[in-house]
């Protein structure tokens, strides 16, 4: 929603209008929730369906779009850790599948974790073609921490309010990590997600030495992977230490979610002007659905008080 801010051009200018009418109802604050797990008949959601509780009071809720037709447009980006290389066959050849069943309004794109570090080896882009040549087994390499490379990818979004999602192909191994809690750079990766309103999903793979780590090392992984898909309402997926028998019903569970998405626009009274990140809860009226989003969004910060004088 655009507001059109009026200048006026006495001696003495009061607040802006925009300035006014923000700071009287909330500054506009859009997040993408997820109707997941439908146990009954599926059903268009509609804002008086979903609750948005901040600081225990509800926020007004000013729109609920569903994302599909002409607002089906999304950015999926898959990030495969190069390390974790455990008997990936059959199962990338399930993810190719699942990228070559996408909708045409959905653009992917395919980056790698190489010894800790970002390589986009393939732009966003509706060529299926292109992607899929992209797209390779992991074939090993050094251990490293997955989740600065996963901050980087996040924050090369344009910031274009549109939707975007992250896969994340990964053990969630930090081998320097100490056992105090929490971890900094899943914190990171948190807040960059949820800044950025970036969806993050996560796949636990391990490497082919998973035999011999140390066992408490993979769940700290795993918990991380959790910790990071729930903060920015996505879901891990991950049965025991070992790789997962299949993909597939993974994948269709991840790309269920993604065709029963919304876009949520409620009002925030921001506290800081620089803008900050707010814990919020979002609910639904149903009892057989599972509402998942974000659990705290970027609010905005408030315009200057006191502008300068026109010139």
């Amino acid at each position: 929603m655009r507001i059109l801010a009026i200048c006026l051009t006495f001696a003495f200018a009061p607040v802006s209008l925009w300035a006014q009418s923000t700071l009287a109802a909330g500054t506009p604050v859009h997040v993408t929730v997820t109707a997941a797990h439908l146990y009954g008949v599926p059903r268009i959601l509609v804002p008086a369906d979903l609750t948005v509780m901040r600081e225990s009071e509800p926020v007004p809720i000013s729109s609920l779009t569903p994302l599909r037709g002409d607002h089906a447009a999304l950015e999926l980006f898959l990030l495969v850790d190069n390390f974790c290389n455990c008997e990936p066959g059959d199962k990338f050849a399930e993810l190719r599948n699942f990228v070559s069943s996408q909708p045409a309004a959905t653009t992917i794109g395919v980056a790698y974790i190489r010894d800790g570090k970002l390589d986009i080896t393939e732009a966003a882009g509706s060529d299926r073609g292109r992607t899929l040549g992209a797209l390779k087994a992991p074939t090993g390499g050094t251990p490293s921490n997955p989740f600065p490379a996963l901050t980087e990818l996040i924050r090369s979004f344009p910031p274009d309010g549109s939707r975007h999602a992250v896969l994340i192909i990964t053990n969630g191994i930090d081998p320097a990590a100490q056992e105090a809690w929490p971890d900094e750079s899943a914190e990171t990766a948190i807040g960059a997600a949820q800044r950025a309103g970036v969806t993050v999903f996560a796949i636990y793979h391990p490497g082919a030495d998973y035999t011999t780590t140390d066992y408490s090392k993979i769940y700290a992984g795993q918990v991380q992977l959790a910790h990071i898909t729930y903060e920015s309402g996505g879901e891990a997926y991950f049965a025991g230490f070992g790789p997962l028998p299949s993909l597939a019903p993974f994948l269709g569970d991840i790309a269920d979610h993604l065709a029963n998405q919304y876009s949520l626009e409620f009002l925030a009274k921001p506290n800081r002007t620089e803008g900050e990140l707010v814990d919020v809860t979002i609910t639904s009226r149903y009892g057989d659905m599972d509402i998942t989003a974000p659990s705290r969004v970027w609010v905005a910060g408030t315009p200057a008080a006191n502008p300068k004088k026109p010139r």
